[in-house]
């Protein structure tokens, strides 16, 4: 799918302050621990429920999941201070409702996730070309421009090169330029392979394809089967995982992938178990959330 990324998802938050969303797209892109735990509870069952939740229910989901219920409350008060969640209490009770902004993320986090095949169904064989270099004293830079392009699907198959079959990627392309401090120095193109070595050779350069299948193969023997008997915990951890996936994958043309790739099974696994688990972790979601306690 072809999705907006990045600063396209920025545009949804309106007048909201892009630093304070920043933090936001960092954790939305694959940060783990407790912070990403919460945007899997938000995501998952927040969103969709379209209610407020109280902090017990949160208490309540992550503790199955080990998080402390101290940890859980100080996950809660910077998702507000950061505008994912807006507080109201009643007497006392706090309960919790995705903020207009956060709720637009999500619902953009949704469909990439859920739509996800872990391969670009239609490639026109035409590449993204960013021609960018950071100085070495600009190490703030330098480890933004490399972690946000990967992020973006970017590979870099020799320094100063980051190449994508995402065309369409121009925009988000040039928001992580600007914020390396490296746009004026960089160059963006559409580029078609016409001759020379063979594009395999170039994609094992740009992206380590092997670790990222091994990451499959450990998501198929994990989710294979029911993970545990607990409804929020076996769909929490099966989404939680494959948001983490679907955030690092380029998502490469067929053409380009190894044979037999581990990606495509995946994709299969999670959309049949998510349909055969998700019915049930809703319900329960709904009665932890219905009263605080």
């Amino acid at each position: 799918m072809s999705e907006p990324r990045g600063a396209a998802a920025l545009g949804l938050f309106g007048n909201a302050s892009e630093e304070r969303f920043a933090f936001s797209r960092r954790y939305a892109a694959g940060t783990g621990g407790v912070r990403g735990l919460l945007i899997t509870v938000l995501g998952d069952y927040v969103r969709p429920a379209r209610q407020p939740a109280p902090t017990s229910a949160f208490i309540d989901a992550l503790g199955r999941l080990g998080v402390e219920e101290t940890a859980c409350r100080q996950a809660l008060i910077r998702a507000s201070a950061d505008g994912w969640v807006i507080p109201r209490r009643e007497g006392r009770y706090t309960w919790w409702r995705l903020s207009p902004a956060f709720e637009q993320f999500l619902n953009f986090g949704a469909s990439r996730i859920f739509g996800f095949t872990a391969t670009q169904p239609r490639w026109d064989r035409r590449w993204l070309v960013v021609l960018a270099r950071v100085p070495e004293s600009n190490r703030s830079g330098r480890h933004l421009l490399y972690t946000r392009l990967r992020w973006a699907g970017f590979g870099r198959p020799a320094p100063g090169v980051w190449v994508s079959t995402h065309t369409d990627r121009v925009a988000e392309a040039e928001m992580v330029l600007r914020e390396a401090g490296a746009h004026e120095q960089a160059q963006i193109f559409l580029s078609e392979y016409l001759t020379g070595g063979d594009l395999p050779t170039l994609v094992r350069q740009a992206w380590d394809l092997d670790e990222l299948d091994g990451r499959y193969e450990r998501f198929i023997e994990d989710f294979g089967r029911a993970p545990s008997d607990d409804p929020i915990v076996r769909v929490t951890r099966m989404v939680h995982a494959w948001r983490l996936l679907a955030l690092v994958d380029p998502a490469l043309p067929a053409e380009l992938l190894p044979g037999r790739w581990s990606g495509i099974r995946a994709a299969k696994l999670f959309q049949r178990q998510h349909a055969r688990w998700e019915p049930a972790a809703t319900r329960e979601w709904g009665r932890i959330s219905q009263r605080a306690i």
